[in-house]
């Protein structure tokens, strides 16, 4: 079990965030592995922010500095994200409707 516990990699976590009136394209708005990362989870959850795991997307925009926008690669996967996190949303409301 000891073993396990040192090969596990620390949980990593990127927040974004993006204001249509402000931003070209959404910002790294919080980022961090650890204890930093279930801080980052817990406060999503908190205040009913949609959480989506994908490690591959999480090590990408890990090198994003905090207040930069994601860079135009990224747009694509993240709008797919965007996109699914929407239409779940919308058959959440419509199922309490």
């Amino acid at each position: 079990m000891e073993k396990e516990e040192k090969d596990k990699k620390p949980k990593k976590a990127v927040a974004l965030g993006y204001d249509s009136e402000k931003d070209g394209a959404p910002k790294v708005v919080a980022k961090g592995s650890g204890y930093v990362a279930e801080r980052i989870i817990d406060l999503a959850k908190e205040k009913g922010v949609d959480l989506y795991e994908d490690a591959a997307l999480v090590e990408a925009l890990s090198a994003v500095d905090i207040g930069r926008e994601i860079p135009e690669e990224l747009y694509k996967v993240v709008a797919e994200v965007l996109a699914f996190i929407y239409s779940l949303d919308r058959r959440v409301l419509k199922a309490r409707s």
